[in-house]
């Protein structure tokens, strides 16, 4: 590899690697608050919060990154324009290529990476966050235990703690017992654990009381104990076997397993396009990067502008992956539209070679001339603010 190659590789792969972190932290930011009810009422830790939260990145790595190589390669771009390396390239003879060469070597580098993610690791982890979910809902702890309230499991059963720690033990344990017809059971201990034990699930209590009420008449009576264990195996909640939407199956259940289950027979288009969305979302980094060099791999000198360059750049990708979402949503449920999610990327791909090929200009043509009239259109405001100014001064 060349001192160049490497050179723009090097600097493109710092800005990518901070601006993915950026945009994937704050996209998994504001899909993590959908999930805080994991902590406030599912009863969670912060530390499970974040890691069954954190499942979901790699879905939203796939789709950050192409946005995140737009961003690294412009800067990347106007700063080697900006510091005259461009025209240095230039005038000593070098062809366009030999930047265009390292920044394509970089967005295929991507593209094999957020292929790999979109293909295996994604639907892997959202299987996973589902398996996580599924297991919140059936969490005794979770769902029954709750620090200061009183929590009817069932009719005559009901829990109350003062606190619970986080190791999962349990303070101040209050647990009153109705369901007996002739006696009524009321459990207080002043810590207790949930444990699992020969295929149960027990409460072990430690330094408590039972006291022993008859319900028509006759004396309490109180037994104190060291360590007492209650079954509460028979109040928790089956847990059913969680039904993976179609992001949530791996690729291989989508291309051979679409009668596996009701799911996947009741919603086969949603399969289908979902393989599809998977083997095509790796194109856009590619599309991204060459739509990217057509605007600004152009050498230019500090007098023309490149502001144009750089919202023509983004605009064009916006607009490239705002049509490629439209046409996911337009070909569900029709097979024969399916080829649409691969002629959006291609097709910005084809547009991008086009530009590289028979424009000598950082943009196209219309792009200039819009240019030359937002300046005269500038140009003529300042001169009109300026007059305005000295008449007021005079």
């Amino acid at each position: 590899m060349k001192t160049l190659e490497r050179y723009i590789i090097r600097r493109s792969l710092l800005v990518f690697v901070m601006t993915l972190a950026a945009m994937t932290g704050v996209v998994w930011a504001t899909q993590a608050l959908r999930q805080l009810d994991l902590v406030t009422s599912k009863g969670q830790t912060i530390v499970q919060f974040i890691s069954i939260t954190m499942l979901a990145m790699p879905f939203l790595v796939v789709i950050v990154a192409p946005f995140a190589l737009m961003i690294a390669l412009i800067l990347v771009l106007n700063a080697l324009s900006s510091d005259s390396e461009l025209i240095v390239i230039n005038a000593t003879g070098g062809s366009r290529w030999l930047v265009l060469q390292p920044v394509l070597m970089f967005a295929l580098a991507v593209t094999a990476a957020t292929a790999f993610f979109s293909l295996y690791v994604a639907p892997l982890g959202l299987a996973q966050l589902r398996d996580e979910i599924a297991r919140v809902r059936v969490d005794l702890v979770a769902n029954i235990v709750r620090p200061g309230r009183f929590i009817t499991v069932e009719d005559g059963l009901t829990f109350h703690i003062r606190n619970r720690s986080g190791d999962g033990k349990l303070d101040g344990l209050l647990l009153h017992d109705t369901r007996d017809p002739e006696t009524i059971f009321t459990y207080q201990a002043n810590q207790g654990n949930i444990v699992e034990a020969a295929g149960r699930t027990l409460l072990i209590m430690q330094n408590g009381t039972i006291q022993r009420r008859p319900k028509r008449q006759g004396d309490i009576s109180i037994v104190r104990f060291q360590s007492y264990a209650f079954d509460l195996s028979s109040l928790i909640p089956e847990a059913s076997e969680p039904v993976y939407k179609a992001s949530e199956r791996s690729t291989y259940a989508l291309m051979f397993e679409r009668d596996i289950d009701d799911y996947a027979r009741g919603n086969r288009e949603r399969l289908i396009g979902e393989l599809h969305s998977r083997f095509s979302q790796p194109l856009y980094p590619l599309a991204f990067a060459l739509v990217v060099f057509a605007f600004l791999g152009q050498a230019r000198t500090t007098r023309q502008s490149r502001g144009m360059a750089i919202l023509g750049a983004l605009t064009a990708c916006i607009l490239l992956r705002t049509a490629g979402f439209g046409v996911t949503s337009l070909t569900a449920g029709d097979d024969a539209m399916m080829v649409g999610h691969y002629l959006v990327p291609l097709a910005g791909m084809a547009a991008a070679i086009w530009a590289i090929l028979h424009s000598e200009q950082a943009a196209p043509a219309w792009m200039g001339r819009l240019t030359e009239r937002i300046g005269e259109a500038a140009d003529a405001l300042q001169q009109r603010l300026q007059g305005r100014m000295g008449g007021g001064t005079s």
